[in-house]
């Protein structure tokens, strides 16, 4: 309920972000880093009184040494903090109306919070708290593991939750990327105290570790606060040197994952994609755009609206540190698989035989422009933006430069885009359903492997 009203407040307050994609520009911030090491990023907007605070912590689900490490030891922290339990913890943020939620992500986890500003001294407390005090009550914690293991057991009987999981371990194989965020249930279950304690001890120090925070503020007098919540916070974080995913398949593969209850198949197909930091990442945007990134694209046409074959499909690149992934997903029935990964394959490949054509080009870029500056409305977007900035390394010139890179996007060098980053051959295809049925269906993409998706970890 808070987010609703904060962008509806943000919308009647009619400020900055009613922009053009060729006007809008990243409002002013500051940045600087504290004796300790911490990164601090401030961005004063005054439309409304609320402040978002995100704490971005370098350590994810590439650093686990147990599956499911860095989700469960950022989850921990708001078990208990300070002087305050758990459930006192909660009872403090519910009486003033504010949140602080916590998660890990491949490669970093975070900590986030939304307040009204009169409430930042005790928020701002709260946070640090939580970040730095730390109760790690194994109570809690094994009341926290069970409920996470009943999250990853239900998980299973959902192949969309999944399936992301499985084409990640499929493609990178040996890599960190191949890392399942959430853990599986045979790791979530072998996790002690020890090993949650044993990562925030390893990971969670200054040097590590950024705040974003974005909203209704004077920043003079949240640099002092900040400097007397974290400015005592001393340690250094353990060296980590993530390699290039340096994915290059052979050959085609298929990963059947079987659920014999399932009545649909729920597929991916896909392969390589570019790092965050590639400077073709817009153009590609764009031209995804036309192939799966929106409602009228060419996957969705095909597959829903003129076959009926699916409710919805999609293509994405998702890009992180040192590589990342391109993919296509959508779900049909059992009997209909053939058709239409056939029919997916098919739309595909137009992106070769007959490519792009001037009109569906500008449609394109007219599309991503006007929907790039409503994803910075929020104060909430903009502290995750700045979050962003810290992991990947990138600056404001991706929301100022956005709109021209955009524009200078032709057809030649579309069409060299598409040659280069788009994966053409020995695609990876992972599909989950009814193996029984599907074996003969999904065998003649690539070479076969099987696997059940009830095990408690993902073996390929």
């Amino acid at each position: 309920m808070h987010k609703i009203i904060n962008r509806l407040w943000v919308l009647l307050a009619l400020g900055a972000f009613s922009l053009s994609a060729a006007e809008f520009t990243l409002p002013a911030y500051k940045k600087m880093v504290l004796d300790n090491g911490l990164t601090l990023y401030l961005m004063e907007q005054k439309e409304v009184p609320l402040i978002d605070a995100i704490i971005t912590v370098k350590a994810g689900a590439v650093q686990d040494n147990k599956a499911g490490q860095a989700e469960m030891t950022a989850n921990a922290l708001l078990l208990g903090s300070g002087e305050l339990d758990r459930a006192a913890f909660e009872r403090e943020l519910d009486f003033i109306g504010a949140n602080i939620n916590a998660g890990g992500g491949m490669e970093a986890s975070q900590l986030y919070a939304s307040f009204a500003s009169k409430d930042q001294d005790k928020v701002l407390k709260m946070l640090a708290d939580a970040l730095l005090r730390p109760a790690f009550n194994e109570q809690e914690v094994k009341a926290y593991q069970q409920r996470h293991l009943a999250a990853l057991q239900q998980a299973q009987e959902s192949p969309k939750a999944v399936v992301g999981d499985y084409f990640n371990a499929l493609l990178f194989g040996q890599h960190p990327y191949a890392s399942v965020q959430n853990g599986s249930i045979a790791s979530v279950k072998a996790m002690q105290l020890a090993d949650i304690k044993d990562f925030y001890s390893k990971w969670y120090q200054p040097d590590n570790a950024a705040i974003s925070i974005v909203g209704d503020f004077d920043t003079a007098s949240m640099v002092k606060k900040i400097k007397a919540l974290f400015g005592q916070w001393q340690g250094k974080g353990a060296g980590f040197a993530l390699p290039v995913a340096e994915v290059n398949p052979q050959k085609a593969r298929v990963l059947l994952v079987d659920k014999p209850d399932a009545r649909e198949s729920t597929y991916i197909i896909g392969g390589p994609g570019i790092a965050r930091s590639n400077p073709d990442y817009v153009a590609l945007q764009v031209i995804n755009t036309i192939l799966g990134g929106r409602f009228t694209s060419w996957l969705n046409d095909e597959l829903r609206v003129n076959t009926g074959l699916t409710y919805g499909a999609r293509s994405s690149f998702r890009p992180y540190q040192k590589g990342g992934s391109f993919s296509i997903y959508t779900f049909t029935k059992t009997e209909t698989t053939k058709e239409a990964i056939d029919l997916t394959l098919k739309t595909y490949d137009r992106l070769w035989e007959k490519g792009i054509d001037q009109a569906t080009l500008d449609s394109a870029k007219a599309y991503v422009k006007g929907q790039f500056p409503p994803k910075y409305e929020t104060s909430g977007e903009l502290a995750d933006l700045l979050s962003g900035m810290y992991i990947y390394g990138y600056d404001e010139a991706f929301i100022n430069e956005f709109s021209d890179n955009v524009n200078a996007l032709n057809l030649d060098k579309a069409g060299a885009l598409i040659e280069q980053y788009f994966p053409q051959d020995h695609l990876q295809m992972v599909v989950i359903g009814n193996a029984e049925a599907l074996r003969p269906v999904v065998s003649e993409y690539g070479e076969l492997m099987e696997t059940r998706i009830d095990t408690e970890q993902i073996d390929l």
